[in-house]
C-alpha cells in the first residue's frame, strides 16, 4: 500500500521494549533501503522508546 503513482510505501513501526505495533508512517524506498528507527510514545510502556520498522 502507499500513495497511488508514487514509490512512497507503507510502514509500521513497533516498539523495542514491549514488541507492540503502535504506529504507521510512509517512507521512500529508492532513498532510504535500511529500516527507520524513530523515538516515539509508547502507550502500553508510558515512556518514550525506540520504535523500528518491522515487516
Amino acid at each position: 500500500m502507499g500513495i497511488k503513482g508514487r514509490v512512497d510505501k507503507m510502514v509500521v513501526l513497533a516498539c523495542e521494549d514491549c514488541k507492540e505495533r503502535n504506529y504507521t508512517t510512509v517512507k521512500n524506498k529508492k532513498t532510504k533501503k535500511e529500516r527507520m528507527e524513530l523515538s516515539k510514545y509508547c502507550p502500553s510502556c508510558k515512556k518514550h522508546t525506540a520504535h523500528k520498522e518491522t515487516k
